[in-house]
């Protein structure tokens, strides 16, 4: 059996919700649901694109750290409260995923800020 590995970014949400930002098992790295915060900030921009350009930034960040890049993600879905910003938000969707095109899912719901207005949630796989 492989043991896990659990990933953090330090935001007070992974401790205070009992979570990890991604484990990572075998060849297999699963990140939680990322939202547009800067972490180091805690501050949220008002626009959907720069709340997914920082979901990125996090998701690289965790990925680099978990020994993984970008490319080996396969898997991602996207939360988005309003059907109404999926138009603003596909650039940045495109800045990031346009080379790699992995398996994808949008799914209009609501999330637990008003202020949240995307959450992004990715699995890479490096074989």
């Amino acid at each position: 059996m492989s043991h896990a590995t659990r990933i953090s970014t330090g935001s007070p949400f992974e401790n205070t919700m009992g979570y990890s930002r991604a484990i990572v098992k075998g060849g297999w790295c699963f990140v939680s649901g990322v939202t547009g915060y800067d972490y180091e900030t805690m501050e949220m921009p008002s626009g959907i694109a720069d709340q997914a350009r920082n979901c990125f930034r996090t998701i690289a960040g965790v990925l680099e750290s978990a020994g993984f890049e970008m490319s080996d993600i396969v898997r991602v879905q996207y939360t988005v409260t309003d059907v109404d910003l999926v138009d603003e938000l596909i650039p940045a969707l495109g800045e990031a995923f346009s080379e790699i095109r992995p398996a994808a899912t949008m799914v209009i719901a609501g999330l637990i800020k008003p202020e949240m207005l995307v959450e992004i949630e990715v699995t890479a796989f490096k074989g």
